[in-house]
């Protein structure tokens, strides 16, 4: 990671969770540097990569777009061209429902057309591309899972997601509501009252990080060399943003203040997902579908950790 987005603060939390030597190692580099990634792959032994890493605000894409491509296309080249080099066979993608832009039909199933509307989905899109064809003529074994909209925190609260503040106007609705209901904000900003929705704002599929790792984990046991899995992850239900808010005053027990703004650019009105691929195939499915007691769950670790995870750096071991 190049904490460009992470938090050291996470990582120490991580290695005392994990002090066996050889356990968990972070190193500090930039996928885009591709000498420092070799040099990774030299000095280890990888049965497999789970690509997380990217730049993953859809507004930030529309101002930054080459800032996308470069992190999300070209970064990803960089991990597959390293992968092919060093015999590495399995890959595990994190890419996004974003590249479907916005379908004709609804639920979205694997089947509907990519169609990004927004820099963020044809980075994705683009980085996919690359996968699949490289996959074609090698016996990589691949899975690349799009995700729907992550909410939530570590149940057990070790855990917690706490973006630098410059990003909290391009970040996830949970924050922008968690920032409201702390006071950092004077209210919550909804873009947009007049989709063609039930109630005018965006419906989006809200999936928990807890069982987002649970997929990334049932792909990586079902993954087989020259095979491509590409799988939707997501709840199977749409909630309306005023829903989410409405569940979000529940969980964090603020009457937080409500601004109705103009649409944002590069937003769609409706999106969730059809997940059967994924449940008849990788036998996963949802389990926290709950969208207050998401909230409440990670409302927990944003009261404990008022400045997130402070400042933790200096006793840190990075590699």
């Amino acid at each position: 990671d190049n904490l460009s987005r992470g938090n050291l603060g996470a990582v120490k939390v991580l290695q005392e969770l994990f002090p066996e030597p050889g356990r968990l190692q972070f190193i500090y580099a930039d996928l885009g540097d591709a000498k420092a990634v070799n040099k990774i792959f030299s000095e280890n032994a990888f049965d497999a990569v789970m690509h997380f890493a990217a730049v993953a605000y859809v507004g930030e894409s529309t101002q930054f777009p080459l800032k996308y491509y470069h992190n999300i296309t070209s970064n990803t080249l960089v991990v597959l061209e390293t992968m092919a080099a060093h015999g590495v066979k399995t890959l595990i993608y994190s890419s996004t429902c974003a590249t479907y832009g916005e379908p004709d039909t609804m639920p979205i199933t694997e089947e509907t057309p990519q169609v990004p509307i927004n820099p963020y989905g044809k980075a994705k899109k683009m980085a996919e591309d690359i996968i699949l064809d490289f996959s074609k003529n090698s016996n990589m074994a691949v899975m690349i899972l799009r995700y729907f909209n992550v909410i939530g925190s570590d149940p057990e609260g070790r855990l917690g997601e706490a973006p630098r503040p410059e990003l909290r106007e391009h970040g996830r609705i949970s924050g922008a509501c968690f920032d409201a209901a702390r006071g950092i904000m004077p209210g919550l900003q909804i873009k947009g009252t007049d989709y063609k929705t039930s109630d005018g704002t965006c419906v989006r599929d809200y999936i928990d990080v807890t069982d987002l790792v649970d997929a990334h984990v049932k792909a990586l046991q079902k993954a087989k060399p020259r095979k491509v899995g590409i799988y939707n992850v997501g709840t199977g239900k749409g909630s309306s943003v005023k829903e989410f808010v409405e569940a979000c005053k529940k969980a964090t027990g603020v009457e937080i203040k409500i601004d109705y703004l103009p649409r944002r650019p590069g937003d769609y009105a409706e999106v969730y997902s059809d997940p059967s691929k994924i449940r008849k195939e990788l036998n996963w499915t949802a389990k926290h579908t709950n969208l207050k007691e998401s909230l409440e769950t990670a409302w927990r670790w944003q009261k404990l950790h008022r400045n997130g995870y402070g400042s933790t750096s200096s006793s840190v071991s990075v590699y």
